[in-house]
């Protein structure tokens, strides 16, 4: 969601300040600001609802400099997008940026303005920053407890007081929130992309602890105000993996490394005897079922998790939904496992749902991509995509990283429960070890695609249906479709289709159909039929040989255990999907109201 940056060094803080937001971009923002330290001591906020260069305009006109400052890319959650909304927020001595949500802003802003405080914008924000400002009086690291003894919700904070200069005090809770440490000089940030440029040495900041950031220095201390010392963390990934490559947008740099991402996923879970997994997973003999738990296309990746995994394991698997598991009084008990999916590691939903997990006593599979994240650290077990960063909203490697890696959980689970003979086995270890190679193939026919998006970015509409594995595929293919381009569109069970949703056929209307199983094929290619029958153009996309006649158009994969071809069968859509918004004149990597790590509820 929101992007917070800080700074405090020897250099300039502007400049760092808006470069740092700018690689925070993907997290989703509608308006932008900063607050410096000037030479003087005093703080100076600018900040404007839009996108960043609107922000940059006005700086370039103001001369602002300074060697500490906070910055902020605001999502819209309490209150419209507007210059009075955005952050930095000020109360009397105290100037904040933060991301996340504060539940009991109502009443604490009613306690403050019966005490006379008069507020300016409709943020649950200006709330934080008031009570800041009450409770200080010598002591800003108490007024910052204080404070955040009787907020509810969720905060990253970065906290500047005029009598204190170059100095910024950070602390989280349910929202991230990293410390860059380079020469003479540290950056706190949102995520590590905001820094990777500068250095690749930072901390993880813990739930309730406190940074102090002065004059290129940081401590760490916690609420009995003892400092202590942490473990200084190094980016696995340089700058280079953060940056376009000369790709013209990150998504679609980000599908062409699915080749790579897929073989950093799996290679190293596979040892030479065709073990899987056994770093991560001790013992699987206690799992007797499996709730898997995501969001967006974590959850459509659990759904293609679930078929696998009874089909080979029969081990039952239930998906839900993180924001309404936790909701849903849950039957949970002896033998169960909860296993989050998130590519940021940060879901806030994801993350209350392993709280009520640990109430449980129910442990806890985390599959992540970020290393040392909230639900890598919260999680009982901790697996990881190995994806590097994606910066794209629409998640694209990612996504296939997770698939693969419910793969592997499946393979590891069937082989300890001796539900898979060796010939099945070894045919989809082979499988995904072929994968990358099988991957570079579809990624080759670029241009059909394209093509294919020339010929259908004008629909109103378009429906995705297919069976079994293929129903939870088109889930996701349907998915990126809609949140790149706009385009109104659907999945549905191919058989589904005929009680109801058919009424919606019509001559001209663009039906994906996917067929990637054999026993599948006929009834999936007789549900086109009755598509077609009605004036629909169809897109088949399959790796089988067919006499053709019943589609418009094909997208034809590479033969491959038909397992595992969801993996390879989503490409063709991503990049479908990536061509329709491009002709459609969309933002591809930023695309309306939607937030690459959604941190609030």
């Amino acid at each position: 969601m929101c992007g917070i940056v800080g700074y405090s060094g020897k250099r300039d803080a502007v400049g760092l300040l808006t470069s740092g937001l700018s690689k925070l971009e993907y997290r989703g923002y509608d308006s932008a600001g900063i607050a410096v330290c000037k030479a003087d001591g005093t703080v100076e906020m600018v900040k404007s609802k839009g996108r960043l260069a609107i922000l940059e305009e006005k700086l370039a006109n103001k001369g602002l400099s300074g060697n500490a400052g906070i910055g902020h890319t605001r999502w819209a959650t309490h209150g419209e997008p507007s210059d009075a909304n955005s952050h930095p927020h000020r109360s009397g001595r105290v100037t904040l940026v933060h991301n996340g949500i504060i539940e009991n802003y109502m009443q604490l802003k009613e306690e403050l303005i019966a005490e006379g405080k008069v507020f300016l914008s409709d943020t649950d924000t200006e709330v934080v920053v008031a009570l800041i400002d009450r409770f200080y009086e010598e002591d800003p690291i108490e007024a910052i407890y204080k404070t955040t003894a009787v907020i509810r919700g969720s905060y990253a904070l970065g906290v500047m007081f005029d009598d204190i200069p170059n100095t910024i005090y950070a602390i989280r809770k349910d929202s991230p929130l990293v410390i860059g440490v380079g020469k003479d000089e540290v950056i706190i940030a949102s995520d590590i992309p905001a820094f990777l440029s500068e250095t690749r040495d930072y901390y993880l900041l813990d739930e309730g602890e406190l940074a102090i950031v002065r004059d290129g220095t940081v401590s760490f201390c916690d609420a009995t105000l003892a400092e202590h010392k942490k473990e200084l963390l190094t980016a696995s990934w340089d700058v280079e993996a953060a940056e376009k490559g000369g790709y013209p947008h990150f998504m679609l740099k980000e599908m062409h490394e699915q080749p790579k991402t897929l073989k950093d996923t799996v290679f190293p879970r596979i040892d030479e005897a065709g073990n899987i997994l056994k770093n991560e997973l001790k013992d699987t003999s206690y799992i007797k079922r499996i709730h898997i738990v995501g969001c967006g296309s974590a959850m459509h990746a659990g759904l293609l998790g679930k078929a696998f995994i009874e089909k080979y394991a029969r081990v039952p698997v239930s998906v839900e939904i993180a924001s309404e598991f936790r909701y849903a009084n849950p039957v949970l008990g002896e033998g169960d496992v909860i296993v989050l999916i998130s590519q940021s590691g940060e879901t806030a939903d994801s993350l209350a749902v392993i709280k009520l997990a640990k109430e449980l006593n129910i442990p806890t599979v985390g599959i992540v991509n970020v290393v040392g994240s909230s639900i890598a650290r919260a999680a009982d077990t901790v697996i990881y995509t190995n994806a590097g960063p994606e910066i794209a909203v629409a998640t694209t490697k990612a996504y296939t990283a997770q698939v693969s890696v419910l793969y592997l959980l499946g393979l590891r689970l069937a082989a300890d429960r001796g539900t898979i003979g060796t010939a099945d086995y070894n045919a989809i270890v082979e499988a995904l070890k072929l994968l990358p190679e099988a991957a570079k193939k579809v990624l080759e026919n670029e241009e059909h695609y394209k093509e294919l998006a020339k010929e259908y970015f004008e629909a109103r509409d378009m429906f995705f249906i297919g069976r079994g594995q293929d129903s939870a595929l088109c889930c996701e293919g349907s998915l990126k479709l809609k949140e790149i381009s706009y385009m109104h569109s659907e999945a549905y069970a191919a058989g589904e289709l005929k009680h109801g949703t058919i009424s919606l056929i019509s001559e001209g209307v663009p039906v994906v159909a996917v067929a990637t199983t054999e026993a599948m094929f006929e009834k999936t290619v007789s549900n086109i039929k009755e598509v077609t029958s009605r004036g629909a153009d169809v897109i088949f996309v399959t790796q089988f040989d067919d006499v053709g006649g019943f589609y418009k158009d094909k997208i034809a994969l590479p033969a491959i255990h038909e397992a595992i071809m969801p993996i390879l069968a989503i490409i063709p859509l991503q990049l479908f999907a990536y061509y329709v918004s491009i002709e459609r004149g969309c933002d591809v990597d930023k695309p309306r109201n939607l937030a690459k790590s959604v941190t609030v509820e």
